[in-house]
């Protein structure tokens, strides 16, 4: 078999080979027999957290994750969560779509760190722009419908039915999200952020009573949705799942509602998804109203989970931004949380206060 060809950007070569090639390739001429022999490695997206390549062979495709290089916070960034809850998801026929699952690594020696492999989802993931193709005010209507609808189907998925009654442990799921950002705020911190202690501190002596458990995908927001590249709208996989357990629903429903941006919302500057105030488009509340009336949840307290979901982010941008500072690696996203977490930490801060017109 020869040697597997590469092909990186000039920021992926500096960041001391995130997937070593000779490994992979060994990997899959043992495990996908049928996908091996001379491969390009292209990396996919801009995300800031997991890395993830497109893995093309001839007449073959593959989609590698692994977690970000440097030293990381013990369980952060788990790809095996990942496999696990998208392989039983995918095997149950649940009515949440994800990518196939087709392999897990857990043996470091072999790219750098653990990995899985999926197979590749043909659609279009919406961040600064929306596709030509569905660019039009119905499709974004549909668009918002459908992110909340899907939404509310992983939410009524029985997790003991899917086999991941022990994927997470859900009673006492609030106040151990809270204890664990605090943890990860006191390594992660290297800088005066007055939001985050505040909101922090807020959080902390209002902690409300879970009204029920489901799996929760932990970062679910329009960019983390891959939609149909034709109309009409509908999501053919969600995807990003590392942050996901057994938990609170309305911690998830608090996360898109913080990255749901209305119109004269202030921007993040970061590479998530900004169209969202554009016409068309539901208004945040009505994303509320359409979660609330799909699931039959009780939404009183949701100022609380938006201030936990901006509260959450900052906290892991600003460790991402110290590992940047210290070299781990230089994409040029990481120069942006400079002034992008403290617009995060502002925005969980306007939850606080109630100033999200909910």
């Amino acid at each position: 078999m020869g040697h597997p060809v590469r092909t990186v950007t000039t920021t992926e070569a500096q960041d001391k080979e995130p997937v070593d090639p000779e490994g992979l390739a060994g990997y899959l001429a043992e495990h996908h027999p049928g996908s091996s022999g001379l491969f390009e490695l292209e990396r996919l997206g801009a995300g800031q957290s997991c890395l993830t390549y497109m893995v093309r062979g001839d007449g073959w495709r593959l989609v590698l994750r692994r977690p970000p290089r440097g030293d990381l916070p013990p369980s952060a960034f788990d790809v095996r969560r990942e496999y696990r809850v998208m392989r039983a998801l995918h095997d149950h026929h649940a009515p949440v779509p994800v990518p196939k699952p087709l392999s897990l690594c857990t043996d470091e020696s072999v790219i750098g760190a653990n990995f899985y492999l999926m197979e590749p989802v043909a659609g279009r993931v919406v961040r600064s722009e929306v596709p030509p193709e569905l660019d039009a005010p119905e499709e974004r209507a549909r668009m918002s419908e459908a992110l909340v609808e899907t939404l509310v189907d992983l939410h009524a998925v029985d997790y003991r039915a899917v086999e991941l009654e022990g994927f997470g442990k859900p009673e006492g799921y609030l106040g151990r999200q809270l204890r664990r950002m605090n943890q990860l705020w006191e390594l992660a911190k290297f800088r005066d952020i007055p939001e985050i202690d505040e909101v922090g501190a807020w959080l902390a002596a209002r902690v409300p009573v879970t009204p029920s458990h489901s799996i929760v995908h932990g970062d679910y927001k329009l960019d983390n949705v891959i939609l149909a590249p034709e109309p009409p709208v509908r999501i053919v996989a969600v995807v990003d799942w590392e942050m996901s357990t057994l938990g609170d629903p309305l911690a998830d429903l608090g996360w898109m509602l913080y990255f749901w941006f209305d119109p004269g919302d202030e921007q993040f500057g970061l590479s998530v998804a900004t169209v969202t105030d554009q016409d068309g488009f539901l208004r945040r509340r009505e994303m509320l109203e359409r979660y609330v009336k799909g699931s039959g949840v009780d939404p009183t307290d949701i100022a609380w989970y938006i201030a936990l979901a901006g509260w959450k982010i900052a906290i892991i941008m600003e460790g991402s931004y110290r590992r940047f500072l210290g070299g781990v690696t230089d994409h040029p996203e990481f120069a942006r949380l400079e002034e992008g977490v403290k617009v995060l930490a502002r925005r969980s801060a306007q939850a606080m206060r109630g100033e999200f017109g909910l």
